[in-house]
């Protein structure tokens, strides 16, 4: 599962790079900021929890 969160993780900060090549900060689709708004979703996780039991194990 953290395998799968990690490589979610890296797509996002791959594809912010490509938002903000192909619009730079041009307003996004939905209206949202574009690549401003998905720099902000960059430090999010699905498992949360896992992240911070591996550090006890």
């Amino acid at each position: 599962m953290l395998d799968h969160d990690e490589s979610f993780a890296n797509w996002r900060a791959r594809h912010v790079l490509m938002v903000e090549r192909q619009i730079g900060g041009k307003t996004g689709t939905g209206g949202s900021s574009g690549a401003q708004y998905l720099r902000t979703t960059l430090g999010k996780r699905f498992y949360p929890e896992l992240w911070d039991v591996r550090s006890n194990l």
